[in-house]
């Protein structure tokens, strides 16, 4: 992390700091909650973990008020404090309305204003001199201004032109505050990767970046709001992106270690290898180039004949065009530093482009030739995009350890942490011993749960239909089905069919819309944004979805008062990484099934059991159509993950709760 001193703290803040209680009190009122049990317990926690300078897992349920919970003791710290989410839309929630109105409330009582900014990676911010310089293009795009390339009618030059003028427009140049949105293609074309970039000292437009604008504010904020990916390549690649920070939350905790596994995985496809050739080509020797390009199309060949699944050891024919893939990369790399054309139009950013494409290549392929035990190779094969080989770490419990606990306390929160009734699975996936365990290089930790203000056994009801076949891998479960069929009808509509693949939610979504008489949305149908708005609008309407679609749901009220599962959402058999991490922890003595299948299956259905009470009047059921979340030995650590809903696997009881439910609605709305 950088040196970047924090922002001197009110001698107040640490001699005769205000009481906790009055802080939350003001802050609550200034957004107009209401205080819960729960979240002065969170706050309370979080000021000890703080003032401790020790670590905390916080689950807080839906319903909490988990933003005040965390940000009031942090302001009241006084030192500077990263928050880390997940989703776009709680950074937008913390900096749009939750920090400007605490800061507000706070202020007479803190007598300081603290001062919060939003940071990003480099890529998500507009660069000038992509829009005013255009992109260095491959010799196999033609040299071309791609705003002028782009017809003025096509969807790509529409969103050109709109970028050009809302650069004239924006302060932040940061792509999430552009509405509507832009496609990937037309983004792409106006911003770098943090390889790619002239540097500010560098580049003709640095002095007016956004992306360099956005790093000020952040060293100059008491918050930074982030997200984690972020947050990864902060720790990863030792290259200090955030400021120095005495306290980092972590919100949306569940979702860290996949995010930060996304970071740490590489990635080597045909078409990325050529385009690193094709930039690169123009700037260095034929003669370097030709061993580059020959490389790669021995890669291309190689990958045409690639079947999906892991490579236990890399065979000998891939071992060997990637030894010649890396050498021939490393080469480039070494000319590119040492030649100059001044005959290449704004040779800098066509070499930067370049330099980061084929250093991508070969940090790559490097890293498989050289083997480590700890990573995980693969195969992959997309319909529409080919193969890949990819590496990502077995494990990346270590590396958090290391580098997330270090120097700073370090609080963690979510609706769902506490998996089979402790916090202990989801600790030892960021690195952490079993509560209460300590040693040399263990990080001191503690496990809260503050509950919520919900009455889950009154207000929901667990199903689990135990007479169902067991699901098998090929799908055409025709009971199941029926099932559904019939708890839609009873229920009226509203209902969430949350499936394990996106396969089963297409076959469940033709079917029924040939059965039932009303309206079934599919996700991919249309954004997600518009089929939440419609499904939440009209009671009879059924939204199915995948495992994407469990986080992305927020329906108070009774447009969704049935949450369906078809089945216990284990990873695939074949999934590479999930076995081999499956296959090490029995490896090394321990149950591999319960410590990776069983808790990925108890982390994603409570995040799909949390879809359905999202408000205190609130009633509903949730329906697991597997019936071994009844019979199966594991049943017991998943239903321990779920809310504390009341549980039957009487299918006629849960047909008249749901006709019940759906008078109560119907009533009310007469």
């Amino acid at each position: 992390m950088t040196a970047t001193p924090a922002p001197t703290a009110s001698p107040a803040s640490s001699v005769s700091r205000p009481d906790l209680t009055d802080l939350l009190h003001a802050a609550v009122t200034a957004v107009g909650g209401t205080e819960r049990p729960g979240q002065v317990a969170m706050a309370e926690a979080v000021a000890e973990a703080i003032d401790g300078t020790s670590h905390l897992l916080v689950q807080a349920g839906t319903g909490t008020g988990k933003s005040l919970g965390y940000l009031v003791p942090a302001l009241a710290h006084g030192e500077r404090v990263v928050i880390a989410t997940a989703t776009l839309a709680l950074q937008c929630q913390l900096v749009e309305r939750d920090l400007p109105r605490t800061v507000e409330a706070l202020h007479p009582l803190l007598r300081r204003r603290p001062e919060f900014a939003m940071l990003k990676g480099r890529s998500n911010y507009l660069c000038l001199h992509r829009l005013h310089e255009g992109v260095p293009q491959e010799e196999e795009d033609g040299l071309f201004d791609p705003f002028e390339a782009a017809a003025p009618t096509s969807k790509l030059g529409k969103d050109l032109l709109r970028l050009r003028d809302w650069s004239d427009e924006t302060g932040t140049g940061d792509r999430d505050d552009l509405t509507p949105g832009v496609s990937d293609r037309a983004w792409s074309q106006v911003s770098v990767t943090s390889r790619e970039c002239l540097s500010a000292s560098k580049c003709a437009y640095g002095a007016e970046c956004f992306a360099e604008a956005a790093r000020e504010r952040a060293k100059l904020a008491e918050v930074v709001v982030t997200n984690h990916a972020l947050l990864a390549i902060d720790a990863i690649e030792g290259a200090p992106v955030l400021p120095q920070h005495e306290v980092l939350i972590v919100d949306e905790a569940h979702e860290l270690v996949s995010r930060v596994t996304g970071v740490a995985t590489g990635e080597l496809t045909p078409g990325q290898v050529n385009r690193a050739v094709r930039r690169a080509a123009k700037l260095v020797d034929e003669k370097v180039a030709d061993a580059l390009q020959t490389a790669a199309e021995d890669f291309e060949r190689l990958m045409e004949l690639a079947l999906p699944g892991r490579l236990e050891e890399i065979p000998e024919d891939l071992g060997f065009v990637l030894m010649s893939l890396r050498d021939a990369a490393r080469t480039v790399i070494s000319a590119l530093g040492n030649t100059r054309d001044k005959s290449v139009q704004d040779e800098d950013a066509v070499r930067k482009q370049a330099l980061a494409a084929v250093e991508t290549v070969h940090g790559v392929a490097e890293r498989i030739v050289e083997g480590s035990e700890y990573d995980v190779v693969w195969y992959e094969r997309h319909d529409r995009f080919g193969a890949s080989l990819r590496v990502a770490p077995m494990s990346v419990s270590g590396l958090l350890r290391e580098k997330l606990f270090n120097e700073r306390s370090v609080v963690l929160t979510s609706a769902t942490l506490k998996l089979g009734g402790d916090f202990n699975g989801v600790g030892a996936s960021l690195g952490l011993a079993p509560e209460g365990v300590t040693g040399e290089d263990l990080p001191e930790w503690k496990g809260v749960d503050v509950g919520s203000p919900f009455d889950y056994p009154k207000q929901g009801i667990l199903y689990v239909a135990r007479h169902l076949s067991q699901p098998g891998r090929e799908g055409g479960r025709a009971d199941m089905l029926d099932e559904l069929a019939e708890l839609i009808e009873a229920a009226g509509g509203r209902t969430l069919g949350l499936f394990s693949s996106m396969r089963a939610a297409q076959a469940a979504a033709e079917e029924l819309r040939g059965r039932l008489d009303m309206p079934i949305l599919l996700q991919g149908e249309d954004t997600l944004g518009e089929l939440i708005k419609t499904f939440s609008g009209d009671a009879a309407t059924c939204l199915f979805g995948t495992l994407s679609l469990w986080q992305g749901v927020d329906v108070p009220g009774p447009g969704c008062q049935l949450v369906v599962m078809d089945r216990v959402p284990f990873p695939r058999p074949d999934d590479p990484l999930m076995s081999a991490r499956q296959r090490a922890v029995e490896q090394a003595g321990g149950n591999g099934f319960m410590a990776v299948a069983a808790t990925h299956a108890a982390l994603l259905m409570a995040q799909g059991a949390g879809r359905l009470v999202r408000a205190s009047g609130d009633r509903g059921v949730v329906a697991v159509l597997d019936p071994r979340l009844e019979t199966a030995r594991y049943g017991s650590f998943l239903r321990a993950s779920l809310p504390n809903f009341w549980y039957t696997t009487d299918r006629n009881q849960v047909r008249r709760s749901l006709a019940a439910i759906d008078a109560a609605a119907k009533a009310e709305n007469r």
